[in-house]
């Protein structure tokens, strides 16, 4: 049975209050409602105001994830046994058999990567039969030896190395060998003594004794001891031997070691396509987080492969998503603006109401279901409501949201004019943050006739802060239209206590669309609009209002 995978809970890039809170409290009602696992994360850095949110009620940042298309730990992974470098090949060909599998992975002690073995590896040592030399030169341990013949130890120790000297057959009488066996040999043999006797006296390291011989004569069993040569005894006759010993070779001597081919869990999944694609390899080793081996994949490993399951929060526009929506399945989407362009293969929950904030939605939600709202919960719903209505000023801002936020106050046992003050406050010292946080603490991208502009927006209680950070986002802004992907890019400085805001522009477009929108413009550097707190419902759609004309 499949485990189940984590459905992701997330908001927009450059995510606000709203959208972090909202991640985090529908994640914690759908876990409650369903036998799912659902997981908060987030796609971008989490703003000072939010910090304070979530420290003030003792709940973890979400994990941030930049891409949410399919990685090789979404996929199932074959739990190949790695090997050590040392065993014979008849054992690597063994444990193929069993976790049936054309490829093995050989590891050193700590998990990590020696080289690979494959089955057309094996099958080419085991053609290799012209060479007498090939057990010696692949340093094959007698231990490898007395396992591949089944053998069993008469005398001596099998714990060294056959390094040196050639396989040999001892099928006629001494005589007719001598000349053939030489120093350091191994010799496969019947029970004859004058053979055994004439190949320790030629200095061989090794006697094999065919089809289960264990009645040795004294006299030899004594000189092998002197000699220091190892004689062990197999069921099998000579011709099997012959046959068997090459696969007591170590698959260190034959196994690919450079050029490995491997893919951490973290590769997206299209990404390993296209390398498979290129070799012919059928199987590829998988390393976990530490570079250690894991298992193994394959190209019908993708048969069965499910996308990641995502349920959008805060927002419903493509270019807001995480990267790699569109390689997602999207399950569920929960939104209080307008209706973007994103496009789902299959039918989709999609609760979208004109109110002030999404947690004011998922409160909804968590009251329809009848599902306890604990305090840590209520007090990031009411944190995001107070914050995407700037403490209920924002013409978003409804009767409804005003009152969630009244109940969930009470449930979390804060003041709402105390924590609003404390919250804002917590956002507001610009001083300290750098132009690149402060444009993209709460940005958002939109594309309309034909065009693609982006606003960000910024609050604070401190005039004289937002009037000083005027003169450090405008160069910022004149270099990030630099790079070409905007068409013109606008930003929000907004007083939350005389509900006015600092509407800074760039584009070679912008001047005349805020002209049409707001009537002529004298200044290059912004303009204060008056009664202008929302983006959502002020700032985009007079701005698009324009650009359609």
């Amino acid at each position: 049975m499949k485990e189940k995978k984590d459905i992701i809970v997330i908001g927009h890039k450059n995510p606000d209050t709203d959208s972090i809170c909202a991640a985090i409290t529908y994640a914690n009602l759908k876990s409650k409602l369903t036998e799912n696992r659902y997981v908060a994360k987030r796609a971008g850095e989490v703003s000072k105001e939010t910090q304070f949110v979530l420290e003030r009620f003792g709940i973890e940042e979400p994990e941030y994830i930049e891409d949410v298309r399919t990685q090789v730990s979404d996929i199932e992974i074959k739990k190949v046994r790695p090997i050590k470098k040392g065993i014979s090949i008849k054992t690597a060909y063994k444990n193929m058999n069993e976790d049936a599998s054309s490829l093995l992975t050989i590891t050193n002690d700590d998990g990590y990567i020696e080289g690979i073995i494959s089955i057309g590896d094996l099958a080419e040592a085991g053609f290799d039969v012209y060479d007498n030399r090939i057990v010696s030169k692949s340093k094959t341990s007698f231990k490898n030896i007395i396992e591949t013949l089944e053998a069993k130890v008469l005398v001596g120790s099998a714990d060294g190395i056959f390094d040196d000297g050639k396989v040999f057959i001892a099928a006629n009488t001494p005589d007719r060998i001598e000349g053939y066996i030489e120093e350091n040999d191994l010799v496969i043999m019947g029970n004859r003594f004058e053979t055994q006797l004439f190949a320790l006296e030629s200095g061989v390291s090794c006697i094999v004794l065919c089809r289960g011989n264990e009645d040795v004569q004294q006299m030899i069993r004594r000189k092998a001891e002197e000699k220091g040569v190892l004689i062990i005894c197999t069921p099998y006759d000579s011709y099997t031997v012959a046959r068997l010993i090459n696969q007591s070779i170590p698959v260190e001597s034959i196994m690919t070691s450079k050029g490995i081919t491997t893919f951490s869990l973290d590769d997206f999944t299209n990404d390993v396509k296209d390398v498979m694609a290129k070799e012919r390899t059928r199987y590829f080793p998988v390393l976990d987080d530490a570079g250690k081996y894991l298992g193994l994949i394959s190209k019908r490993s993708f048969l069965d492969m499910e996308k990641k399951k995502v349920v959008l929060v805060d927002h419903n526009e493509k270019n807001q998503a995480v990267d790699g929506i569109e390689y997602a399945e999207i399950m569920e989407i929960v939104d209080h603006h307008r209706l973007g362009n994103l496009e789902t293969i299959n039918p989709v929950f999609f609760r979208n109401q004109p109110l002030g904030c999404t947690c004011t939605i998922i409160y909804q939600m968590y009251m329809e279901s009848g599902v306890e709202i604990t305090p840590e919960m209520a007090g990031l719903m009411c944190s995001a409501i107070i914050s995407d209505t700037l403490m209920f000023r924002s013409p978003t801002c409804t009767v409804v949201d005003k009152l969630a936020a009244e109940k969930l106050a009470e449930i979390a046992g804060i003041s709402i004019e105390k924590h609003a003050e404390e919250m804002f406050g917590a956002g507001s010292n610009l001083s300290e943050r750098t132009c690149e946080e402060i444009f993209y603490q709460d940005y958002k991208t939109f594309t309309t006739a034909g065009m693609t502009f982006g606003v960000g927006q910024i609050t604070s209680m401190n005039a004289a802060d937002l009037n000083a950070t005027k003169d450090r986002l405008n160069p910022f802004m004149e270099e990030l239209l630099s790079k070409g992907n905007l068409d013109m890019v606008f930003f929000m400085l907004t007083n939350i206590i005389d509900e006015s805001t600092i509407l800074l522009f760039k584009g070679a477009k912008a001047k005349s669309i805020i002209t049409s929108a707001y009537g002529e413009v004298t200044s290059l550097d912004g303009i204060v609009v008056k009664g202008m707190v929302s983006r959502k419902k002020q700032l985009v759609p007079d701005l698009i209002a324009a650009m359609q004309q």
